[in-house]
């Protein structure tokens, strides 16, 4: 009775629908599990490990006051590159990875400042991905610019756990309130400082006060709010959590609803305490009474070891159906040889009812180390199917080898029925050990799954196609974060080739990559006729290319050197006269480990899609930390019945797609075809110099410009500035396939029986302005089913009244459309119209949203609310900020001699 109850709360706390592993859990109101990863790149350096713990302690305290007495950090592990000494007080690593890790600390790619951010890609309360710390920013003194580091890990703790937003925006720093007044983005306003024009160049700053464009009624460019030093408000930490006195988050009763930032965009105009209050977090804690200090966070120093992979595949009778073993061992054999690090241990059981241990770890990289595993892959199958023995036998080939499982890897592959799963469930807890499962072919044990889940490893499924096989086994790379270490996957595809019939194709390599390049065939019946042409011309054919001598109806060439960059050709015929079907894969590294590879990673928003909600699907480009842009990027789902939807995933900010040009490409799922896994793939492509990066991140603590104390304006050195043709520099043609795992979907209708039940996605960019007499509106279309299709019609209402809108949308006073036909999805959309019961009267503000309509008489969302203002801008344009006349206000510099001249 203890184990099964003890594996029912360990299940519980574990196996939630969420895609990314994170260990993080609240137990008794402290947080456990948190892992800060160090990245391999990082000069070794003890201060640092102290100052994170500094931070880290700093952060509870300010958390737990923060939160009203409710949350704190209990735990946190530190987890070491293994490049760096080994010291008698580290522990080894478990499952802790720097890939599932919480926080990171890494170099930014490219010299492009310090700004701590998170990578947070979701909805309104859905939990980000990590945060990033530069090691910069953990060693030097930035108290000026950020404030404390424990804050400023609190701003950063909120985005990731809770899902909330920032409360300013760089880019509409001001807008406009009631009277024609201009405040300040921000949250709450009982902040207090100056608006003033502030441009530095050189060693040389003008301050002057803030003027007016006449065309906007906002202030001009370079303006910028410089706070009080000495506060009064306490909130908001989403905010300037630098400030001494914000010791909070807004709510509801303070919170800055009309603000133009990401908070009331994406929240539906709702503070930050709200969001945070309705968290599982806060639905499962209550604040502690009588302690007014939480205890110290705890802190295990870990240390990565090297890469320990165990082979555990299924060699069961069924295995025998539709190729399945010969797809095993294509997909086993690029794996060893193509995508596994060199240096990397790696041994091999096979099982069926029992399990037999075929290989010990071997070093990869060493003389016909490969070729010493692949020889063993499995050639017949019988018996039934027993995974816990050959999860046993796995733990036993990585022991018997003189390695811990704690921090080792087993890849799971069956296809089999196993109800007795359950039964190593604490075993593989107490092992330590990461399993990643590829489920193949729909009878394949419902359960599988949970062993990745509660273990953090990857989860695969792949039918009859060879190809999910090889990217589920391409997927499973390093989790150590040497991405320069990583297999790269430049394509993968399957061709149905009639008889006699040629076929041809293209891949691009792009001057990041190149560097161990191998071009494979697979067929199912005979070899075909290759021919592989590089970009100067030079062919390669089918007798330059190596097959296995088990016959496993696999050929590849290794590309020797470095690959040309540019456009790869290849020509297959199928010398037979039925069809079959051939396969195409190519795999690379980076070319050098002083440029990072363009890298593309895909994943769904939820292990577990309920119907008839939406799932969403993300893909994830990027150099180093950079976001790529521009890009064409599709999606590829795949049920267990053979059934596929394909999706062109978008980054234009609307629907699904939370920030517009952040890299991150994403659309909603909605096309259910019955329960079971489904599969994900994604393919990336772009065209020569029609993708850029983009160094800018959102969610990010706020680079604060200085401060006014006792009168006097201080300004701190100005935030290191980012060449333009850095800033967003296009990039050649590039293409990149990936996996983004599986995921499983209940509740849903069978097969062809699934009625849309999706109303039209909530708009979230509408624009308004005021041209004359007239208002003109601009947003992204959505679509019929949520951001899919044409929607029927719109519904925009008006009010002088921001709350109306918001809490009484239907009551507010309706917007002719009769001549607006909703567009396709994602297209833009403009309306100018002229208020039908108002008079457009200069300093009257207007409030617009919309609602949208499909044919199914299903209504999205309320959108956003935009405002819209008749501005009357006087003669002298000058407008001192919040009633101060800057030119009597005396100036200094924190850090830099400069010139001032004050205008």
């Amino acid at each position: 009775m203890m184990f099964s109850l003890r594996v029912i709360l360990w299940l519980a706390l574990h196996l939630l629908p969420e895609v990314k592993s994170s260990m993080v859990k609240l137990y008794n109101n402290g947080y456990e599990g948190i892992v800060i990863a160090i990245n391999p790149n990082v000069t070794e350096d003890e201060n640092l490990i102290q100052n994170i713990q500094k931070m880290v302690t700093e952060a509870s305290t300010y958390l737990f006051h923060a939160t009203k007495q409710t949350v704190y950090f209990r735990n946190v592990s530190i987890l070491l590159p293994m490049t760096w000494k080994s010291k008698s007080e580290y522990l080894l690593a478990k499952q802790e990875s720097y890939e599932q890790a919480d926080v990171i600390v890494a170099e930014p790619y490219q010299k492009y400042g310090d700004d701590p951010y998170t990578l947070q890609y979701g909805q309104c309360g859905e939990k980000g991905q990590y945060i990033h710390f530069t090691p910069n920013f953990l060693l030097t003194d930035n108290l000026a610019v950020y404030g404390p580091r424990g804050r400023v890990f609190v701003h950063e703790w909120a985005h990731l756990r809770w899902g909330v937003f920032d409360e300013y925006n760089v880019d509409r720093p001001f807008y406009i309130f009631k009277k024609n007044t201009i405040e300040a983005t921000r949250c709450s306003t009982s902040i207090t400082g100056r608006n003033v024009f502030k441009d530095c160049q050189g060693g040389s700053c003008v301050i002057r006060d803030c003027r007016r464009d006449a065309q906007t009624g906002l202030y001009e460019a370079k303006c910028t709010f410089i706070p009080d030093k000495s506060q009064t408000a306490k909130d908001s930490i989403m905010f300037m959590q630098n400030l001494d006195s914000v010791t909070e988050f807004c709510t509801k009763k303070t919170h800055n609803a009309e603000a133009p930032n990401l908070q009331n965009k994406m929240c539906n105009h709702r503070s930050t305490w709200e969001i945070i209050k309705e968290s599982d977090d806060f639905q499962n804690a209550s604040p502690i009474t009588g302690i007014k200090v939480p205890p110290h966070p705890t802190f295990s120093l870990l240390k990565s070891k090297q890469r320990v992979v165990c082979l555990v595949l299924d060699k069961s009778g069924s295995m025998s159906a539709e190729d399945r073993l010969i797809r095993l061992n294509q997909a086993a054999e690029l794996y060893l040889i193509q995508i596994i690090e060199r240096g990397s241990l790696v041994g091999m059981v096979v099982f069926d009812h029992i399990a037999e241990i075929k290989n010990n770890l071997i070093r990869i990289g060493e003389e016909n180390a490969y070729l010493n595993i692949t020889r063993n892959l499995p050639q017949n199958a019988d018996g039934g199917t027993s995974i816990c023995n050959g999860l046993k036998a796995g733990f036993q080939a990585i022991t018997s080898s003189n390695q811990t499982t704690s921090g080792s890897e087993i890849v799971l592959l069956t296809d089999g029925e196993d109800n007795s799963i359950s039964q190593c469930f604490e075993e593989v807890e107490q092992s330590g050990a990461t399993i990643h499962t590829i489920a193949l072919g729909p009878a394949a044990a419902k359960e599988l799954e949970t062993l990745s889940n509660m273990t953090g490893g990857h989860r695969f499924y792949a039918n009859k196609d060879i190809n999910g096989l090889i990217d589920a086994f391409s997927r499973i790379s390093s989790r150590s974060g040497s991405i320069s270490e990583q297999a790269i996957q430049l394509e993968s595809k399957s061709l149905n080739v009639s008889g006699k019939t040629w076929v041809n194709g293209t891949v691009y390599v792009d001057s990041t990559i190149g560097t161990d390049t191998y071009f494979v065939v697979t067929w199912t019946t005979q070899k075909p006729q290759i021919i592989l042409q590089d970009p100067k011309g030079k062919q390669y054919n089918a007798s330059e290319f190596k097959e296995h001598k088990l016959n496993i109806r696999s050929s590849r060439l290794q590309i020797p050197g470095i690959a040309e960059t540019g456009t790869w050709t290849y020509n297959l015929l199928n010398n037979q006269i039925r069809p079959q079907l051939l396969s195409v894969t190519m795999t690379t590294r980076a070319r050098s480990p002083s440029v990072l590879p363009i890298i593309a990673v895909a994943h769904m928003s939820q292990n577990i899609a309920q119907y008839p909600n939406p799932a969403t699907v993300y893909a994830r480009v990027s150099q180093g930390f950079m976001p790529v842009l521009g890009v064409n990027v599709t999606a590829m789902i795949e049920t267990e019945d053979g059934h596929q939807v394909t999706l062109e995933l978008w980054d234009n900010g609307s629907g699904a797609d939370t920030i517009k040009n952040d890299g991150i490409y994403s659309r909603y799922f909605t096309e259910y075809n019955g329960n079971g896994r489904y599969s994900l793939k994604v393919r990336v492509q772009a065209r020569n110099y029609t993708a850029k990066q983009r160094l800018r991140q959102n969610n990010k603590s706020l680079y604060v410009p200085g401060y006014v104390v006792n009168g006097t304006i201080v300004l701190n050195p100005p935030r290191p500035e980012v060449k333009e043709d850095l800033a967003e520099a296009k990039l050649e043609g590039f293409s990149r396939v990936t996996s983004g795992g599986s995921f499983t979907v209940s509740g849903a209708p069978s097969a062809g029986n699934s009625v849309p039940m999706f109303p039209p996605n909530k708009i979230t960019d509408l624009e308004a302005e005021v041209k004359e007499d007239h208002i003109h509106l601009s947003w992204t279309a959505p679509g019929s089913t949520l951001d899919k299709g044409k929607a029927a019609n719109y519904i925009i209402r008006i009010s002088k009244c921001f709350q109306e809108l918001q809490h009484n949308f239907d009551n507010a006073a309706v917007v002719n459309t009769s001549g607006l036909t909703p567009k396709e999805s994602g297209s833009k959309e403009t309306f100018g119209f002229e208020p039908e019961l108002f008079k457009v009267e200069t300093g009257t503000k207007f409030y617009i949203a919309i609602r949208t309509n499909n044919e199914a008489n299903l209504t999205s969302e309320v959108s956003n609310i935009a405002s819209a203002i008749r501005s009357n801008v006087p003669q002298d344009s000058s407008s001192p900020a919040l009633g101060t006349n800057i030119s009597a206000v005396s100036l200094a510099i924190w850090g830099l001699v400069v010139i001032l001249s004050v205008i």
